[in-house]
C-alpha cells in the first residue's frame, strides 16, 4: 500500500514475559486470597448428584452380562457409557443448580463511588468485512458516550488483515469513520506487518507496546457488540473487586437467518441461562475464559498471562492454540481471580451460518483444546482450571467414544441369529454374552439416557421466567411450542452429524492433518453439491449400512433415528444454510419481536459507513 494507516497514542509499554509450565508462579501484586463462601458446597452439589445418577446407571446395566464376571469387552462397554452419562448428568445437576441460584435474589450492589478506570477496548481483526467491524465499533462507543459515567474508554482496532485490498477497505473504513465520531469518542487503528503467533500475537503486541496506559482490556471479537450499559457493569464489576484478573461476561447469539444459525441462537438464548447460572456457581473464584467480551486486568495479565511455545514429540515449537483456556489458568495459578458473571445482559456474538461453516470452525477449536491435555500437568494450576481444560477436550472426545459405541452397539445386533459378530456363540468364549435389547428392562436404560439428553432443555425453559425473560417474547406461548419442537427436532436430525464430524476432527489433529488456525468465514457460504458430498461422504455411508442393518434384521431398530439422521447427512446440510421466509417460521427468535436497540443502531451505522466507503472510493465495499 502506498499509505499504510497508523493512529496510536504514545507507547506506554508494559513487560510481558513468557510463563514457565514447569514451575509454579505467585503474582506478588494480586491481593491476598479470600476464600469465596459456599463455592464449596455448590461443587459437591454440581458433581455428586452426577456421580450418583452414573453409578446407578451402572448398578442397573450389571445384569446385562454373564455370571461369570465382566470380561475385558464388557468392561470396556461399560466404562464408554458410564463416561458418557457421567458429562450428560454433570449438565443436568448444572442446570438444576443455575434454577436454585435464579430463584435466589442476587447480590445488591453497593452504590459508593468506585475507582476510576482507563479501559482499552481491543478489537483484533484478520481479513474482516471493515465496515461490518468499524458499525459495530461505533456503535459501542456512542453507547459508551450516550451512557455517560466515571471511566475512560477508547477503541483500538488491532489488524492482522493479510489481503492488501482489505486492508486497503479496512484503513478507508477508519478514515471514514473518523470523519463522523463525536471528538471525545477516541478510535485508534494499527496493522502489523507480520502477524505472529496470530491473536495471542496480537493482543500481546498490544499490551508490550501500549499497555502500560490503561488499567484494563475489554477484548472482543469480530462480530462482538456490547451495550453500553454491559460494558460499563463490566467495568465497575473489575473496579469493585481488585482481587479478580479476569471478568467474563455471557455472550448471547444474534443475527442468525438461516436454519443451522436461528436453532443454535434459539437454544443458547432460552436453555443457556440456567446452565451458565449453574456453571458460575460451581465455578467460583475459578471461572473460565473464552477469549471475548470479557474484561482484563491489564498489569494481571502482562505479568502472569504470556504464553510460551509448546514443544512437540517431534521437538518443534507450536503456538498453543486455544489460549483463552490457558490464559484464565494461569491468572488463576498467580493468585487473581476469574470470574464468570452470566446476569450482566446486553453481550452479543454471531454464530456459523451453516452447517459446514460450523463443521469448519469446530476443527479448529478441536484442534486447540486437544492441545489442552498436555498441560493437565503443568505445575501450579489450580484443579478447577485443570478441569475446564479437560472438560474442553472431553467435548470432542466424546464423539469418537459415542461412534465407538454406535458400532458396538450396531455389531451386536438383537438375537442370536442376528447378530453380526455371533457375541451369543459359546464356542467363541472371547466375547461376551451380549443381551437382547429389546427386553424391556433395557430399553428403560435407553430412554433414560434420551430423557436426560432432552432434560436440560426442559429445565432451561422451567427457569426462563426466573431469568426475566417471557415466553410472550418469543411471539406468545404457541409460537415459543412451535420453536422449542423445532430446534429439538432439528438438534436431534443434526446431533449424529456433529458427532461424526467431531470424530473427524479428532483424528485430523492426531494426524497432523488439521493445520493451521485459519480465520473463520463470518458470513458463511452456499456450498455446491459436490462441497456438500465431500464434507459429508463418512456420515452417508454409515448411515446407509445401517439403514441396510436395520431393515435386515441385523441391527437394533432403536437406531433407526441416528440412522436417518446420517443418511440424510447431505440434503441436512444443504437444510441448514437456508434463510428465506421458512427458517423464520420453523424457529421464532426473541430478538425478533423485541429487537435490541443496539442491534438497530449497530445496522444503521454499518450501513452509513458501507455508503460512505461507496461513494469515497467508487469501490463496492467487501460483503
Amino acid at each position: 500500500m502506498e499509505h499504510e494507516l497508523r493512529i496510536m497514542p504514545e507507547p506506554a509499554p508494559l513487560p510481558m514475559q513468557a510463563q514457565d509450565f514447569n514451575t509454579g508462579f505467585r503474582d506478588a501484586q494480586a491481593p491476598q486470597e479470600v476464600a469465596t463462601q459456599g463455592v464449596a458446597l455448590w461443587r459437591v452439589l454440581a458433581f455428586s448428584p452426577a456421580m450418583a445418577a452414573t453409578l446407578g446407571l451402572l448398578w442397573l446395566m450389571g445384569d446385562w452380562f454373564s455370571d461369570a464376571g465382566i470380561s475385558l469387552i464388557e468392561g470396556i462397554l461399560l466404562a464408554l457409557i458410564a463416561f458418557n452419562f457421567f458429562w450428560i448428568a454433570f449438565a443436568v445437576s448444572t442446570v438444576l443448580l443455575g434454577m436454585i441460584s435464579l430463584s435466589r435474589q442476587g447480590p445488591r450492589l453497593r452504590a459508593d463511588k468506585v475507582q476510576r478506570l482507563r479501559v482499552a477496548l481491543l478489537m483484533p481483526v484478520y481479513n474482516e468485512v471493515p465496515w461490518y467491524v468499524l458499525g459495530n465499533a461505533r456503535t459501542m462507543l456512542e453507547e459508551l458516550k450516550s451512557r455517560g459515567g466515571q471511566h475512560e474508554y477508547a477503541m483500538f482496532i488491532l489488524s492482522d488483515t493479510r489481503d492488501d485490498a482489505i486492508a486497503a477497505q479496512e484503513q478507508a473504513s477508519v478514515e471514514a469513520l473518523r470523519t463522523t465520531l463525536a471528538p471525545d469518542l477516541a478510535l485508534y487503528y494499527r496493522r502489523r506487518e507480520q502477524n505472529t503467533d496470530r491473536k495471542v500475537g496480537n493482543i500481546a503486541d498490544w499490551v508490550s507496546t501500549w499497555g502500560g496506559a490503561w488499567d484494563a482490556m475489554l477484548v472482543l471479537d469480530a462480530d462482538s457488540l456490547m451495550t453500553g450499559r454491559a460494558i460499563a457493569r463490566l467495568t465497575d464489576a473489575l473496579a469493585r473487586d481488585p482481587a479478580a484478573g479476569l471478568i467474563q461476561s455471557f455472550p448471547q447469539l444474534i443475527g442468525a437467518q438461516s436454519v443451522f444459525a436461528r436453532m443454535q441462537q434459539f437454544a443458547n438464548g432460552v436453555y443457556g441461562a440456567a446452565f451458565a447460572e449453574g456453571m458460575a456457581r460451581w465455578c467460583g473464584q475459578e471461572g473460565n475464559y473464552w477469549g471475548h467480551n470479557a474484561i482484563i486486568r491489564t498489569a494481571a495479565f502482562a505479568n502472569c498471562a504470556g504464553l510460551p511455545k509448546l514443544r512437540s514429540l517431534s521437538g518443534r515449537e507450536k503456538l498453543i492454540m486455544s489460549h483463552d483456556f490457558v490464559e484464565a489458568g494461569l491468572l488463576r495459578r498467580a493468585g487473581w481471580s476469574v470470574r464468570f458473571l452470566p446476569r450482566i445482559r446486553g453481550s452479543y456474538e454471531e454464530t456459523p451460518p451453516t452447517l459446514i461453516d460450523h463443521v469448519l470452525r469446530d476443527r479448529r477449536w478441536c484442534q486447540g483444546n486437544l492441545q489442552h491435555l498436555n498441560l493437565l500437568t503443568a505445575r501450579g494450576f489450580r484443579s478447577i482450571s485443570r478441569f475446564h481444560m479437560f472438560h474442553g477436550a472431553i467435548g470432542y472426545l466424546m464423539s469418537p467414544i459415542w461412534f465407538a459405541l454406535l458400532v458396538m452397539w450396531a455389531l451386536i445386533g438383537h438375537g442370536e441369529d442376528g447378530s453380526v459378530l455371533q457375541y451369543f456363540s459359546p464356542e467363541n468364549p472371547l466375547f461376551p454374552q451380549w443381551p437382547d435389547i429389546s427386553e424391556g428392562r433395557h430399553v428403560v436404560i435407553i430412554v433414560v439416557m434420551y430423557a436426560m439428553l432432552l432434560l436440560p432443555k426442559l429445565l432451561g425453559i422451567a427457569a426462563l421466567p426466573l431469568s426475566g425473560a417471557r415466553y410472550s417474547d418469543f411471539g406468545g406461548a404457541g409460537r415459543f411450542l412451535l420453536s422449542f419442537l423445532s430446534e429439538v427436532i432439528l438438534s436431534i436430525l443434526y446431533a449424529p452429524i456433529l458427532m461424526v464430524q467431531q470424530m473427524i476432527a479428532v483424528f485430523r489433529t492426531m494426524l497432523g492433518i488439521q493445520k493451521g488456525w485459519s480465520p473463520q468465514a463470518r458470513d458463511g457460504g452456499t456450498y455446491g453439491l459436490t462441497t456438500l458430498i465431500t464434507c459429508h461422504a463418512l456420515e452417508t455411508v454409515s448411515g446407509l449400512a445401517l439403514s441396510a442393518g436395520i431393515a435386515l434384521g441385523l441391527v437394533s431398530v432403536w437406531l433407526a433415528p441416528i440412522a436417518f439422521s446420517l443418511a440424510l447427512a447431505v440434503p441436512l446440510s444443504a437444510l441448514s444454510g437456508v434463510s428465506a421466509g421458512a427458517a423464520r417460521r420453523l424457529i421464532g427468535m426473541r430478538e425478533e419481536y423485541r429487537e435490541p436497540a443496539i442491534t438497530r443502531a449497530a445496522r444503521s451505522y454499518r450501513t452509513e459507513l458501507k455508503s460512505l466507503l461507496e461513494r469515497g472510493t467508487g469501490v463496492r465495499p467487501a460483503e
